[in-house]
């Protein structure tokens, strides 16, 4: 491809702006880390036990807030996102799950899937009710607790 210049990295800039919209979302897998880091190797090795910490801390976080109030699964891949800025397996754990998620996104907007998910809910709450029907017609609207013995 021709891009009017001599230079080698123009020619995979202008490449990569043709790119359809998929080029744009399968970046290269690697470091995102400043040059200036990548250059030197303690700091790049700083760097990404700087990243793993913080993003290790976000998973922790996230994990805690499965059982306790709060966004559990938000914050975990929030902290996948912050190790995939450095670590490949991180990348590539979030591209697998966003496809998972898309694709689970298109099963549930079929219009058969929406239809069976509608009628198997009108059905759980036909037998709730006739149970709760069943419960009140035997037992009467009684707490199970005597109130009045205290």
């Amino acid at each position: 491809m021709n891009t009017g210049s001599n230079k080698p990295g123009d020619a995979a800039v202008a490449a990569d702006r043709t790119g359809t919209d998929e080029a744009t979302a399968e970046r290269a897998l690697g470091s995102r880390a400043p040059e200036f880091v990548k250059a030197r190797r303690a700091l790049h090795l700083s760097w990404q036990v700087g990243v793993f910490v913080v993003g290790l801390a976000v998973v922790a976080a996230g994990v805690a807030m499965l059982v306790l109030p709060g966004p559990g699964w938000v914050v975990i891949f929030g902290g996948m996102a912050i190790w995939a800025t450095e670590f490949v397996w991180a990348q590539l754990v979030l591209r697998w799950t966003k496809r998972k998620v898309t694709e689970a996104a298109q099963r549930a907007l079929d219009p058969k899937v929406r239809r069976r998910n509608i009628i198997l809910t009108s059905i759980g709450v036909v037998v709730i009710a006739v149970l709760a029907g069943i419960y009140l017609w035997k037992f009467g609207l009684q707490l199970p607790w005597k109130i009045k013995d205290q």
